[in-house]
């Protein structure tokens, strides 16, 4: 699959207000988020790598302590086993990419 047409892929609800849709390779995950105003993510972190950009909205972003404010054109790299958390200030679009591969990610898009 070299060509990827985002608008052709399942979307699904990860956690409440964040719909996501992702391409997985062997070793990397690369999702667009669809997030819905006032949506927060929880603080967490994962072993995963994570590149962050804003295409649309505005998106405070808490990373270790730091906080800040993304809007459009701007982003965020949070590097493995870092305590991370959202929350979408207005609607967002915003691409991610992970690495390695978020199985995670991966197994819950399999029927069950």
């Amino acid at each position: 699959m070299p060509f990827i047409s985002w608008n052709e892929l399942p979307e699904r609800e990860v956690t409440k207000g964040f719909h996501a849709r992702m391409v997985h390779g062997e070793k990397a995950t690369h999702s667009l988020w669809r997030i819905e105003e006032g949506s927060v993510l929880k603080l967490h972190s994962h072993p995963h790598e994570q590149f962050t950009y804003v295409l649309e909205g505005a998106l405070e972003l808490d990373v270790e302590g730091e906080v800040r404010v993304l809007r459009p054109g701007e982003g965020a790299y949070i590097p493995s086993d870092t305590p991370h958390m959202g929350k979408a200030l207005r609607p967002c679009l915003v691409m991610d990419f992970f690495a390695p591969v978020r199985e995670d990610y991966r197994d819950a898009e399999r029927p069950r």
